[in-house]
């Protein structure tokens, strides 16, 4: 097995997955998202503040696929036989500088995005994280471009003024209900 270099998207392995989410084998990242797309495991993590506004991160414009979009606090692929919830705490702090200080499962989601911009396809069973966070984020320039957090209300305006990631809308339908759960107040 190839050894994970942070950095390094050619050496990153992920796992392929069936429909049921049962790991069927290992691809390499790149060629994972090469069209047709490969189904493989993935998460998205949602923060929210002490006033209940959810953070918003901006892709960094050196991104391989879907720069400079805005999207949820944080994304991305476990390593084979990581578990989703502990590369979903790596990788926030990797590309936030920052540990949630809460972290509740929130489901699963699949599908299919092409990126027209890169020809590669999101192709994903997609492990959902909600959280808190009490630090301000400090993030890494290479991962992310910029961040806000925003209400409700908010979003919305920004949904329909801003490029926002094909995922999005699809991660945060299938998080709301945790969401609203842990959040009851914020409007989502």
């Amino acid at each position: 097995m190839k050894t994970f270099s942070p950095g390094a998207e050619e050496t990153i392995l992920l796992e392929l997955v069936d429909p049921s989410g049962t790991t069927t084998g290992i691809a390499e990242k790149m060629s994972a998202h090469e069209p047709p797309g490969q189904l493989h495991r993935a998460f998205s993590v949602f923060l929210f503040d002490s006033d209940g506004r959810m953070l918003l991160q901006r892709r960094a414009l050196s991104k391989y696929h879907s720069p400079g979009v805005w999207s949820n606090a944080c994304c991305g692929h476990p390593y084979p036989d990581e578990a989703p919830f502990h590369a979903a705490v790596r990788r926030t702090g990797q590309e936030l500088g920052v540990a949630p200080a809460l972290l509740a499962e929130a489901g699963t989601v699949t599908y299919r995005h092409p990126d027209a911009l890169s020809g590669l396809v999101e192709h994903e069973f997609n492990h959902l994280f909600v959280g808190l966070l009490e630090a301000r984020p400090a993030p890494d320039p290479a991962e992310v471009a910029d961040t806000a957090f925003v209400t409700a209300g908010q979003l919305d305006d920004r949904l329909a003024s801003a490029p926002f990631s094909r995922w999005f809308d699809d991660v945060l339908r299938a998080a709301r209900p945790t969401i609203r759960r842990l959040n009851p107040t914020g409007g989502w």
